[in-house]
């Protein structure tokens, strides 16, 4: 297995480029099922997911292929194998908004239960209850979700939690649905708003994307499109959060500032100082910023994906900082990795409390998931002697040349 090696870095200096949008690419694949066609799409990471998700699509019978770096092409053919099997489906959570696309098409889906990143319990019972409300029947058996439904009819859905992936698997379904759909307690991220996109330019009917109710005519076919991806603002925090433990003077771009507005603002209290430019944002950071408390929020809140970043960042603040964790239970399962490199983090239910220390020391750690696998190298970058991260291809799956990125800004990380 792949690992990566760290070495005390910084300060850090040079530009970035993110890439596209892990979260959107893997829901924008998903809707391809809707309507046969060549779909293409532009600005897409080379990375782990997208790769699986390809994988999830040919087994449906339909084509992928790279034609150019950024480049991927999708073949729907007007006949697919309406099932997306467990060896694929347990790799990836996002898979699952498969069920909605298939079932508006085919009227039928039969979808492995999921898998993915292992921090706490994330249940699929909205993306059920919302599908059960267009008019589906569903039935879990043996470890799969069984759904039927000879055409699904527009309702008005009301999400317990604003549920970035119920709010896709719902709008998915609902745009071959008869009649119109309401999405109240929506998701409120950008990659919905990207998903919209798509979406209407496939010929779909959706409006109020990127607010909190969303509404939806079904209209009787689609067609395929060529879209361009957003910019990951998860991958451009990491590098924000590297400049921010390395200290030193950095360009990210591509990114969105206005994707990114809160934790803009937080890391300004942290003593960063960050503003948009024409490649897209520039940061710079002092030797040692200061600590500041942080909690998750759905969007427009910070995201539980800055989280692990923020930590890392905190630990080697000047202050005391207290971290809470709203969206998932499970999420400080990393902390122990950065407790290893002497972090000063004790945790309580979904709070932590952080006591930033001027230098962290190098050991053996693991990446835990994605995030927490490139916080754990980011906290390297400010730890005595050397950090050796396994289980590196957590990290594959979110970040296109996670390594090469860094070290052209100065860092110096290796894998090996």
């Amino acid at each position: 297995m792949a690992a990566l090696v760290v070495r005390p870095s910084g300060p850090l200096e040079g530009t970035v480029t993110v890439s596209g949008a892990k979260n959107s690419v893997l829901k924008l694949l998903a809707a391809t099922v809707l309507a046969p066609g060549r779909y293409h799409l532009h600005n897409v990471p080379e990375i782990a997911d997208v790769a699986w998700m390809g994988d999830l699509l040919v087994a449906m019978g339909m084509t992928t292929s790279r034609p150019a770096p950024g480049q991927l092409v999708v073949d729907s053919p007007a006949e697919l194998l309406p099932e997306a099997p467990y060896e694929l489906v347990e790799k990836m959570r996002a898979s699952i908004v498969v069920l909605g696309p298939l079932l508006a098409r085919f009227g039928r889906a039969r979808v492995s239960l999921p898998g993915g990143d292992d921090f706490g319990s994330r249940p699929i019972d909205m993306h059920l209850d919302a599908l059960r409300s267009l008019g589906a029947s569903i039935e879990l058996v043996h470890g799969f979700v069984e759904a039927r439904a000879e055409r699904l009819r527009g309702a008005r859905l009301g999400l317990d939690f604003p549920s970035v992936g119920a709010t896709e698997n719902a709008m998915m379904a609902a745009v071959l649905a008869e009649g119109t759909t309401v999405i109240d307690n929506a998701a409120r991220e950008p990659e919905i708003v990207d998903l919209a996109a798509f979406l209407n330019r496939m010929g779909a009917v959706v409006r109020g994307a990127g607010s909190s109710t969303i509404e939806i005519d079904g209209v009787h076919e689609l067609h395929p499109v060529e879209h361009t991806l957003i910019p990951d603002r998860i991958e451009a925090a990491t590098y924000l959060a590297a400049v921010g433990i390395a200290g030193g003077e950095i360009t990210i771009a591509g990114a969105r500032p206005d994707h990114m507005d809160l934790l803009v603002h937080k890391l300004g209290q942290m003593g960063m100082r960050i503003s948009p430019c024409p490649e897209g944002l520039w940061a710079m950071a002092p030797r040692r910023l200061s600590a500041v408390d942080v909690s998750t929020l759905p969007y427009p809140g910070l995201a539980t994906d800055y989280m692990p970043l923020l930590v890392a960042m905190l630990a080697v603040a000047d202050g005391v900082a207290i971290v809470t964790e709203n969206i998932f239970s499970g999420r400080f399962r990393y902390v122990d990795e950065l407790v290893r490199m002497g972090a000063d983090v004790r945790t309580d239910g979904h709070h932590a409390i952080v006591r930033g220390r001027q230098w962290l020391s190098g050991a053996p750690v693991r990446a835990h998931d994605i995030r927490a696998g490139a916080a754990v190298v980011l906290a390297g970058l400010r730890a005595q002697g050397e950090t050796t991260v396994s289980e590196a291809h957590h990290i594959d799956r979110g970040y296109e040349r996670f390594v090469e990125k860094l070290r052209g800004l100065g860092a110096d990380v290796d894998r090996v």
